[in-house]
């Protein structure tokens, strides 16, 4: 039965000119799936869904192997509901909408990573706290089948990068704001033919699903001028890496956790107890952030990867990076985890760092001694005394500490933990004999949408 609210979607799609609305969503492995329907299935895709595998949430990033488990198997069925509150117009007769998975009464799967990120959304709100999350999406521009682009003129950040792709940069901001993607810059980055997107901060939920709608504007833009979008960590081996790092904000009532308090930095309490949590967190849910077989590659000082597990202000080779709310930082001070990447699934990683951020609060957790250099300069005395620990750039190490886990098991719940581990041990057990050369080659446009 069609409810008042699809009905007014579908209308409006019609007069929109619409014809087909794809809905995706996201595996742990960060991988985007998507099913699409005439518009007049539109009120179905949303109640009670499309059916969908248990295996979706198993599948492998090399597109062909899945990490079959105890709750990823080949019996059973789900189904994919899309959000029609969410529900965007793109061009060309195109609608979309992030999905959730449900099982067929109607109750959300546990292992499904946007009810996930609901959940700790709803957790934070309990505890009269309200977050705001801003993206950072870096990627790489390349031919059709995966190989470089020329780029003779390329500079870091340089004029020559936009105007080689203006048509491109253009577009694809047009497309965004049709569609109401919230850009606030766009310029390129560091390595050739690589670009960054930051998006306007949304409350977790919002800005992840605004995340996903950006990287499908991206890609289809892409496809008309004749070139397409990696996504991996590292595309290709030895070269600039990408990130995918997040923002975040705090307040309890109108009041912010991380300014006008009297602790480090002008945080409050909570504040600091936040970052204290994410901090002490790190090594266990470095998996969820950065944890593909590639991701690895990326984890190294000199990267401006957040390579070792501490923070500090405006410093960006620490993993948590404190910002001030100043006038040159018009959103308020917030904290940048820097350690995300494009492999991650966007909605767990949200997740993992404000449920980290969250039983930081609660526990009481102490904030480590603020590391105001690049830690690689430190001596490793004054390492070990900070409680600074270079982060893991082994897959093994990554899955077992995730899999052990108590505090993890506890925020995000064990068939969210049991999903991400099975899919990177899936990688590890594949293909952890590969040198860089053959992972970057193989893996290159696996996150590609």
């Amino acid at each position: 039965m069609t409810t008042p609210l699809a009905g007014a979607v579908i209308a409006q799609l019609e007069a929109d000119g619409v014809g087909t609305v794809v809905g995706t969503v996201v595996n742990p492995a960060g991988l985007t799936h998507a099913k699409t329907v005439p518009i007049r299935r539109t009120a179905a895709f949303a109640d009670p869904g499309l059916g969908a595998s248990p295996v979706w949430h198993g599948f492998g990033i090399d597109r062909a192997g899945i990490a079959f488990t105890e709750g990823i198997s080949v019996v059973g069925d789900e189904r994919v509901r899309i959000d029609l509150d969410a529900l965007r117009t793109l061009d060309d007769g195109l609608a979309w909408a992030p999905g959730s998975f449900f099982d067929q009464d109607g109750n959300p799967i546990p292992s499904c990573a946007r009810g996930t990120l609901a959940r700790i959304e709803s957790r934070l709100s309990q505890a009269g706290l309200r977050a705001l999350v801003g993206h950072e999406i870096e990627f790489l521009l390349v031919d059709p089948e995966g190989n470089r682009l020329p780029g003779n003129l390329w500079a870091q950040y340089g004029l020559a990068g936009v105007l080689e792709h203006e048509g491109f940069v253009r577009d694809v901001t047009e497309a965004a704001t049709a569609a109401g993607v919230g850009i606030e810059q766009f310029h390129p980055e560091y390595g050739i033919n690589q670009f960054e997107i930051s998006l306007t901060p949304r409350s977790p939920i919002v800005a992840a699903d605004q995340l996903i709608l950006a990287r499908i504007i991206i890609s289809r833009v892409a496809r008309k001028y004749g070139v397409r979008v990696s996504l991996s960590p590292v595309p290709f081996a030895g070269s600039v890496g990408s990130g995918a790092h997040q923002h975040f904000s705090l307040q309890r009532g109108d009041s912010p956790v991380f300014a006008g308090g009297t602790g480090a930095q002008g945080m409050t309490p909570e504040g600091e107890r936040a970052i204290g949590g994410i901090v002490s967190g790190l090594p266990e849910a470095q998996l969820i952030f950065c944890g593909s077989i590639v991701s690895g590659l990326r984890m190294k000082p000199g990267n401006w990867a957040g390579a070792y597990a501490c923070w500090g202000t405006e410093n960006r080779e620490a993993a948590v990076r404190f910002l001030h709310g100043r006038p040159g930082n018009p959103y308020g001070a917030n904290v940048e985890v820097k350690i995300v990447d494009p492999s991650a699934n966007p909605y767990f990683a949200t997740a993992a760092i404000l449920g980290l951020a969250l039983d930081g609060i609660e526990n009481g957790a102490p904030l480590p001694p603020e590391t105001p250099v690049d830690p690689a300069t430190l001596s490793g005395a004054d390492r070990e005394a900070a409680g600074t620990v270079l982060l893991s750039t082994d897959q093994a190490e990554e899955i077992a500490a995730l899999d052990t886990s108590a505090r993890l098991r506890a925020i995000l719940g064990d068939p969210a933990v049991d999903v991400l581990v099975a899919v990177r041990r899936y990688e590890h057990e594949t293909y952890s004999h590969l040198d860089p050369e053959q992972l970057t080659e193989k893996f290159r446009m696996a996150w590609s949408l």
